[in-house]
């Protein structure tokens, strides 16, 4: 008698069914999981924001955030406004920091108008504008969070990536990297101009702050390319809304 488990059809059948099976308990794992998964982020990008104003928990030389249990309530007592700039509009939002920078960069070339947000925050009497900005690495995306004054001198910046090289391009979210940022003019005679990331910079110790250059990471040349496009076309959208400040 013929063994219907040796068939092809079986073999198929049984495929099938385990897809099935498995793609339902992903999408159920998904759906259940989603709402720790989205309080992570939420909770990260308050960390982010957090770290480049300053609100941190850094030790002599590693970049530490504040722990997620503190997070919200820091949020609150530094960030005193969330911002959403679209074109001449600028509208307060308590959830921008929610906004997907990435989504908003897809948008935009499609040819709509792209939602900017940038979050006001205040520490020892002093006024931060913290702008989220997203840009391409080596492998894979790069992103930052830049704190700003309102000339738009740079007071910390937090850099991430989802895949540079270990050691090399991947330390840009170390703080020998982006201490270097702090105290650089984006500007340079009133006109923006960004920040190279320079290899063979002159100044290495980077006590020049108005070179619009910071010292490159050995071996990681792309990578440095990438920071620097991206402090340049990202934080060039925000330039209109900072010449208001000056009114």
């Amino acid at each position: 008698m013929e063994n219907r488990t040796d068939k092809n059809s079986y073999t198929i059948l049984f495929a099938i069914g385990m897809v099935l099976v498995v793609g339902a308990l992903l999408a159920f794992a998904a759906s259940f999981l989603k709402p720790n998964i989205d309080e992570n982020k939420r909770l990260e990008k308050q960390q982010n924001i957090l770290y480049a104003m300053g609100v941190n928990e850094n030790d002599e030389s590693n970049a530490n955030f504040v722990s997620t249990a503190d997070a919200p309530e820091l949020f609150k007592k530094y960030i005193e406004k969330q911002l959403v700039i679209q074109g001449a509009d600028v509208v307060e939002d308590k959830e921008a920091y929610l906004i997907d920078v990435k989504k908003e960069q897809t948008n935009a070339k499609a040819g709509n108008e792209r939602k900017l947000p940038l979050f006001v925050g205040k520490k020892d009497n002093k006024t931060f504008y913290i702008a989220p900005i997203r840009g391409k690495g080596l492998w894979d995306a790069i992103w930052a969070y830049v704190a700003m004054d309102k000339n738009m001198v740079v007071q910390g910046v937090f850099f991430d990536h989802k895949g540079e090289t270990a050691g090399l391009g991947a330390n840009i979210n170390k703080r020998f990297f982006m201490d270097d940022f702090i105290g650089e003019d984006l500007k340079n005679n009133g006109t923006f101009k960004g920040i190279d990331v320079a290899k063979g910079n002159a100044d290495p110790l980077n006590k020049d702050k108005s070179d619009n250059e910071v010292d490159a990471i050995a071996g990681a040349t792309i990578t440095g390319n990438g920071v620097s496009a991206m402090l340049k076309s990202e934080l060039k959208l925000y330039v209109p809304y900072f010449e208001t400040l000056k009114n």
